[in-house]
């Protein structure tokens, strides 16, 4: 398999925006300073889908999704209402991006936090057309499988069991497009789960990556962001917790979930 990487263009970002590099002088968050956002795309409320300022990919259309007016809000704080409509909203993004034609993959991506490889905190997903990269060629489909915790025929949430990186990686897969609203409430408490509950509230930092699957279906994968093993960076190689620690984790998931919407429900 050939190995061609995505061009990075130094070029382009000079200018580019850092939130997580320390400056003496204060910048304005260019996504909170809506009245001066350009090549916007679509926009319901609060969520505007737009170019991207600073294209640092060659050979791709580069686009943002910021999610909400909120400068430190994340999928783990959102209410449950917005959450879904974030989550619908960049489906549809993607969608349409995937339907044009235009490219030989689209992929669709947030960085959370300031070991994730973001340069913004102001909460945004995106949603990247690659004109000449199979986006997906080193991912396979026991990518999204392991121990089921949960399965209604819709949704189905899983602890993987042959992780892209490593070590614990969370599968939250909807098999149709019958209840996104089950899904997305999903994806909003794998990412409570993975800053407050895994690893004991050491993990600052995720990524969720989004995977079109057969017959409509999607994963939402969320990968922790720590330093990358060796064994990765070098070899391409991930790894996987043991079998004890993988079943500890998929119970306490699920009983995370379970105590979650109670709660939500009981308000």
């Amino acid at each position: 398999m050939n190995n061609d990487p995505i061009v990075f263009q130094m070029e382009q970002a000079k200018g580019k925006p850092q939130s997580y590099r320390k400056s003496k002088h204060k910048k304005i968050c260019p996504f909170c300073d809506i009245d001066n956002l350009t090549d916007i795309y679509e926009q319901d409320g609060e969520i505007i889908w737009l170019k991207n300022k600073f294209p640092t990919l060659r050979d791709t259309l580069q686009t943002v999704l910021i999610e909400s007016s909120n400068h430190h809000g994340d999928i783990s704080t959102y209410s449950i209402e917005h959450n879904r409509k974030v989550i619908k909203f960049a489906l549809h993004v993607f969608e349409k991006m995937n339907s044009s034609k235009k490219f030989q993959s689209v992929v669709w991506y947030k960085n959370y936090g300031p070991n994730s490889g973001g340069s913004l905190i102001h909460p945004h997903m995106q949603i990247v057309g690659l004109e000449h990269e199979n986006g997906y060629k080193y991912i396979h489909p026991n990518n999204f499988e392991g121990e089921t915790l949960f399965n209604n025929g819709n949704v189905e949430v899983n602890i993987a069991q042959h992780p892209v990186q490593g070590y614990t990686e969370l599968n939250i897969n909807t098999l149709n497009k019958n209840n996104l609203d089950l899904w997305a409430d999903w994806i909003r408490s794998g990412a409570k789960y993975m800053l407050n509950v895994m690893y004991d509230g050491r993990c600052d930092s995720y990524n969720l990556f989004f995977y079109p699957r057969e017959q409509d279906g999607y994963c939402a994968k969320f990968i922790t962001r720590f330093n990358a093993p060796p064994y990765f960076v070098g070899y391409k190689l991930s790894q996987v917790n043991d079998e004890i620690t993988l079943d500890k984790e998929a119970h306490r998931f699920r009983k995370f979930f379970d105590e979650g919407s109670k709660l939500e429900n009981e308000k």
